[in-house]
């Protein structure tokens, strides 16, 4: 399949929207295991401990709800200025 340039400018939109996503959902990701390695969570956790502990499916509901909540407020700023 051969794409040509009015193909490639209706991708664009959608691409662009998945990057953002998937970035807003390793930020939350990544303050998550930050989180478990804090003083307050204690020591002598592995790293295979704190990854289990993190990759839930409620933690991964939480994180498409805001990322999705994200790209939407991100959006109407950047169509607004």
């Amino acid at each position: 399949m051969q794409w040509n340039a009015k193909n490639r400018g209706r991708l664009t939109p959608l691409w662009r929207a998945i990057v953002e996503i998937v970035f807003i959902v390793f930020l939350f990701y990544s303050n998550l295991l930050m989180g478990e390695f804090t003083a307050s969570n204690g020591h002598g956790k592995s790293m295979a401990f704190a990854l289990n502990d993190i990759f839930t499916g409620t933690n991964f509901v939480i994180a498409m709800i805001s990322a999705l909540i994200g790209y939407i407020v991100f959006e109407h700023l950047r169509k607004r200025f």
